[in-house]
C-alpha cells in the first residue's frame, strides 16, 4: 500500500518487486499489488502492462526473479526494491541485488517470515545492528480481521507444540535442533497454582550491564517442575530491584537463593526485607543444575512467564562451526532464567542425590 502511494507521489519512480524464484508474472506479487491498488481506490491511476504495473505519472513497477542475474543486473535507476519472501533469498542473490539498487535515496523494502537464524536475510538485517535499517515485526495480534478458526489453531499449537507456535504464529526462527538443552522437556501452558503447595522455590539472577535481573518462582508436583511467576528487567537500578521482586507473589516471605557474584546486592535486598542468600557455586555447578532440571518428568512454564519460556527454547549446547557436531559445552547466553531456576533448586540438589530425591517426591 505504501509503495503504491509512493509511486503515485513520485513521478517516474522505478520500483523493483523481486523474489528468489519467479518464472512468470503469475508467480510474482503483481496480484497482491493490484488488489491493494483497488482496495485503496487507486485503480484509475494504474494500468497493467505486459511486464508490470504502470502509473499515469510515469512511475513503474517491475517484476523480476533473482534466479536470472542478467535480467536484474540490467536494471538501473531503481528507487525502491521490494523483496518478497526474503527468507528464501540466497547470499549470492543478495550480493547481486544490493549493488543494483543504487539510485540516490533508494531503499530496500524486505518482507519475510523468519525461518532459520542462519538465513542471509536474518543475519544481515536482524542480527547485525545497522544504522540504516528499520525493523517492524508484525504478527497475528496486529490483524484486526484475524479469524476465529485460525485463533483456535494457534491455541492448539500453543498447548501442544510451543516451538511450532513461536515459529508459525509469533515469528520466531525455527530452533528445534539436537543442540537444544531442554528439547522435549518442557511445555508452556496456562494453569492455576494449587492452593495446597507446601513449598515454593525462588531463585534470582542479577543483571550486569544489559543483562536482565530475573526472579522466578517454581514448585514441584507429580515429579514435574512448575514455573508460575517471573520478574524480569533490563538495566534495573539497585534501588528499583525490591519493587521488581515484589511483582512475584510471596517474594518477601519465602527464602530466595541468588547469584552470589553480587554480595552487595544481596546485602541491599536483605536490608530491604527479603530473605535472601547467595548460591553455593563450584566446578560443574552449571552442568549439574541443568541435569537436575532435566531429571524431572517435565517442566511446565506458565504462559505469562515469556522470558523463562524464551530461555528454555534458546538455551543450547555449543556446536562446531566446521563439522556441525554438538559439543558437551553449554553456551553462555539465553540462560538468565535458567540460572535463576538452578539457584532456586540448589538446596534440593545438594540435600540428596537426584534419583533418591525424584523417587521421594510427593504428589
Amino acid at each position: 500500500m505504501v509503495l503504491a502511494h509512493r509511486a503515485l507521489a513520485e513521478p517516474k519512480c522505478r520500483i523493483l518487486c523481486t523474489r528468489e524464484t519467479q518464472n512468470s508474472l503469475a508467480e510474482s506479487a503483481l496480484a497482491i499489488l493490484q488488489r491493494v491498488v483497488e482496495e485503496c481506490g487507486l485503480s484509475p491511476y494504474y494500468k497493467p502492462t505486459r511486464e508490470g504495473l504502470r502509473c499515469i505519472n510515469g512511475s513503474y513497477f517491475i517484476f523480476r526473479g533473482l534466479q536470472n542475474p542478467d535480467r536484474v543486473k540490467s536494471l538501473d535507476e531503481i528507487k525502491y526494491c521490494w523483496v518478497e519472501e526474503a527468507q528464501a533469498v540466497t547470499q549470492n542473490a543478495w550480493d547481486l541485488l544490493i549493488p543494483t539498487v543504487r539510485a540516490p535515496g533508494s531503499e530496500l523494502w524486505i518482507t519475510f517470515n523468519p525461518d532459520q537464524e542462519t538465513d542471509p536475510v536474518y543475519r544481515m538485517f536482524v542480527q547485525r545492528e545497522r544504522n540504516d535499517t528499520a525493523i517492524e515485526k508484525i504478527n497475528w495480534q496486529d490483524n484486526p480481521y484475524f479469524p476465529d478458526v485460525l485463533k483456535a489453531e494457534l491455541e492448539y499449537d500453543r498447548r501442544v507444540d510451543y516451538d511450532k507456535f513461536l515459529h508459525v504464529w509469533e515469528g520466531h526462527c525455527r530452533t528445534i535442533s539436537d543442540a537444544q538443552v531442554f528439547k522435549g522437556k518442557y511445555r508452556v501452558a496456562g494453569f492455576d497454582t494449587p492452593e495446597d503447595v507446601d513449598r515454593f522455590y525462588y531463585g534470582a539472577d542479577w543483571g550486569f550491564s544489559q543483562d536482565p535481573t530475573v526472579l522466578v518462582r517454581c514448585f514441584i508436583r507429580n515429579q514435574i517442575l512448575w514455573i508460575d511467576h517471573e520478574a524480569y528487567g533490563v538495566a534495573v537500578d539497585i534501588d528499583d530491584t525490591p519493587d521488581l521482586f515484589r511483582r512475584v507473589p510471596g517474594a518477601e516471605v519465602w527464602p530466595i537463593v541468588a547469584d552470589s557474584a553480587r554480595p552487595e546486592t544481596i546485602s541491599y535486598m536483605l536490608r530491604a526485607g527479603f530473605k535472601i542468600r547467595g548460591a553455593i557455586k563450584g566446578k560443574g555447578s552449571v552442568e549439574d543444575g541443568v541435569s537436575f532440571i532435566r531429571s524431572f518428568r517435565g517442566v511446565v512454564i506458565h504462559e505469562r512467564c515469556r522470558h523463562v519460556a524464551d530461555d528454555f527454547r534458546l538455551y543450547k549446547y555449543k556446536e562446531d562451526n566446521l563439522t556441525g557436531d554438538i559439543l558437551p559445552k553449554l553456551e553462555d547466553r539465553n540462560n538468565n532464567a535458567i540460572d535463576a531456576i538452578r539457584y532456586a533448586l540448589e538446596g534440593l540438589m545438594r540435600s540428596s542425590g537426584t534419583m533418591a530425591f525424584m523417587e521421594n517426591l510427593g504428589t
